[in-house]
This record gives C-alpha cells, structure tokens and sequence, in this order.
C-alpha cells in the first residue's frame, strides 16, 4: 500500500520561503501570483493491507517525525 503525504505551512504562519519564491516569479515577470506557500510532498510504501491500521500508524508517523504539528498541517491518502 502506497501512502502520499501532504505537509504544509498553516495559514495563520508566516512562510518566508514562500515570499521569497513568489517575489522572484515576480522578478522575472510573472505577476499574476497573488501568493504562494512551500510543503512537501511525502511517498511512503507500506508493507500491510490493513487500511485501517495503515491510516492509524502514518498518522502517527506525521504526528511524530514528518510535520512539525505546532507550525505546519498534514494531510494523506492511501493508494492500494
């Protein structure tokens, strides 16, 4: 079973990894970002059918080790 996380920044932190991005695409002329924000994005094959207890264990894996739960969020899907 395949998981895919998503970590980002949450909306109410400051991103300067994002500023500094969007305002180089402004520098070489793309204006129409309004804003921009910087995650991850997290492959995990897990050796198990259990869905259930796949969705329990990378939950606690994003809780413990993959997001910084007091600056950034999580999100993942389970494929297979």
């Amino acid at each position: 079973m395949k998981a895919i996380v998503y970590v980002t920044i949450k909306q109410s932190v400051l991103d300067p990894q994002g500023v500094a991005v969007q305002n180089a695409l402004h520098s070489v002329g793309f204006q129409e970002v309004e804003s921009l924000r910087i995650g991850k994005y997290i492959e995990l094959e897990l050796n198990t059918d259990d869905r259930a207890e796949a969705e329990k264990r990378v939950a606690a894996m994003c809780e413990k080790l993959l997001a910084n739960t007091v600056v950034e969020e999580y999100r993942f899907e389970l494929e297979g």
